[in-house]
């Protein structure tokens, strides 16, 4: 997803009519691809403030939220990076190149902690395809955690960890569910009900829906198709449940947008009750996920916003974006608008920065790269290994003018003294620390010298002044020679 400059015939235009003065932007009101992406060049640049994709070292598609005490995990499906498709030819092609499913974790909302891959299609011996790893969603009973997944033209199939982390094992050898008839067993979504009944809904263009039993490894009872059509109903459903039961799901393609439906039980009758998000030629497709989270309503869905600094040519390389939402006295759910035409999400508290903090954590890093240690992921199936659990991981593919934002960080009214990073180097740079923005002012430097290779990791320190106080926070980086591989860093 490496990408050094943005791609824009309209702001090549843009600066031509200027003839170099600083005009005011204007974004098209038909908010086109183009448009959009001014906007979001505008604000990686912050000139303004929009709501931006969750993620940025991965394309990302599929959130599945799931809240274990004061951390939100969310689960996610992967679009290949181009680099990632082991076909060359079809390294430009618009389709779909899904490997594995990636896991990121948060308290505060804003600012994320990646961890990788936590499942691949490799996990599934009785897989018969190299590519295909659909929308998951995993849920917790009992201290287990399950991951369901989509195995397309094979049915659905269940995997069990001890931990969010994995690693993740297949108790069953085979399909939890696969009705051979046809193939429309994907996007599933399980709820465990107040009585410990679990339900698992499903299915593309039908809805599908069947009973779990207490072990969430087997079904009870026969599988039900719905006798109707849900309005608008596509596709990914997400089952939930608050005062009444709710269904959301991708609304009829294309575009997609997000709706839902509700009801008085969880086996329905649904009743459809508009749109969380509307339509938009913006967003071709879209997935929800939603979640409660801190006395906060949160929905997760998708777009391809992040593609959009690079190229305006289609191509399924998405990226998970997400908003607080609320509801109305009767339940029904307040409309959102598009996630651009948003602020960014509200930070639930501040930051940190006297612990060990992984290097991929941050609120921002376009441009950069991650990956887990001691694993080589090509993107090839052949190559992953299984569920590995958690496993430390780095961050790299660092150049020139690129940087790690944090927002939120909270320095304390004596401030900070010093900074340490973990780092290995095959070559050298300047690490730069800076304030509320990538051009504010320096409280401090370290030079990464050279640590004999990227596998040999040490601790570069330096002095820390005018760190005081909540600011966001920008590691930057310049006089970047040759790969640098950064581990964790804290203040002291």
């Amino acid at each position: 997803m490496k990408q050094k400059t943005f791609l824009t015939a309209a702001l090549v235009v843009l600066a031509m009519t200027s003839r170099g003065q600083d005009v005011p932007r204007v974004y098209d009101a038909e908010h086109t691809t183009q448009s959009d992406s001014l906007l979001l060049q505008d604000a990686v640049n912050e000139k303004v403030r929009v709501n931006m994709p969750l993620f940025q070292t991965k394309y990302t598609a599929d959130p599945s939220p799931l809240v274990v005490g004061d951390t939100l995990f969310l689960y996610t499906s992967h679009d290949a990076s181009p680099e990632d498709i082991p076909d060359l030819n079809e390294r430009s092609s618009a389709g779909f190149f899904m490997y594995d499913w990636l896991l990121w974790s948060t308290t505060d909302m804003v600012n994320w902690t990646e961890h990788g891959a936590v499942a691949s299609l490799k996990d599934f011996a009785w897989r018969s395809r190299e590519n295909g790893a659909w929308a998951i969603q995993t849920v917790e009973r009992d201290g287990k955690y399950y991951l369901y997944a989509p195995l397309h033209g094979h049915g659905i199939g269940v995997l069990v960890a001890d931990t969010p982390y994995g690693p993740f094992r297949d108790p069953l050898g085979k399909p939890l569910v696969w009705q051979q008839e046809h193939w429309e067993d994907i996007d599933p979504t399980v709820w465990v009900d107040a009585d410990g009944q679990a339900y698992m809904y499903w299915g593309n263009p039908h809805t599908y829906w069947v009973k779990l039993g207490r072990d969430m490894t087997s079904t009870v009872g026969e599988i039900h198709r719905l006798p109707y059509h849900i309005e608008h109903y596509q596709e990914g459903p997400w089952l939930y449940k608050r005062d009444k039961y709710y269904l959301a799901y991708a609304t009829t393609c294309c575009p997609e947008a997000l709706g839902y439906a509700m009801s008085d039980g969880p086996e329905g009758p649904w009743e459809a009750k508009g749109y969380i998000m509307r339509p938009t030629q913006r967003d071709r497709g879209n997935h929800p996920g939603i979640c409660d989270f801190r006395g906060h309503s949160y929905v997760f869905g998708q777009d391809y916003d992040l593609m959009h600094l690079d190229t305006f040519v289609h191509h399924e390389r998405r990226s998970v974006s997400a908003s607080e939402m609320t509801y109305n006295a009767d339940g029904t759910i307040r409309e959102i608008p598009y996630w651009l035409d948003q602020e960014p999400l509200r930070q639930l508290q501040w930051f940190d920065p006297y612990r060990r903090v992984e290097a991929e954590t941050m609120n921002w890093g376009y441009g950069l790269k991650t990956a887990k240690m001691g694993i080589r992921n090509t993107g090839v199936v052949a190559d992953m290994p299984a569920s590995t659990g958690r496993r430390n991981m780095y961050v790299y593919d660092i150049d020139e003018g690129e940087y790690i934002k944090l927002r939120g960080v909270d320095f304390g009214q004596q401030g900070a003294r010093r900074f340490a990073v973990t780092a290995a180097a095959a070559g050298r740079c300047r690490l730069t620390l800076r304030l509320d923005s990538k051009s504010g002012p320096v409280v401090g430097q370290v030079t990464i010298a050279p640590t004999g290779n990227v596998e040999t990791y040490r601790a570069f320190e330096g002095a820390v002044t005018g760190a005081i106080g909540v600011h966001d926070l920008f590691l930057c980086f310049d006089e970047v020679e040759g790969e640098i591989r950064l581990d964790w860093w804290r203040f002291e």
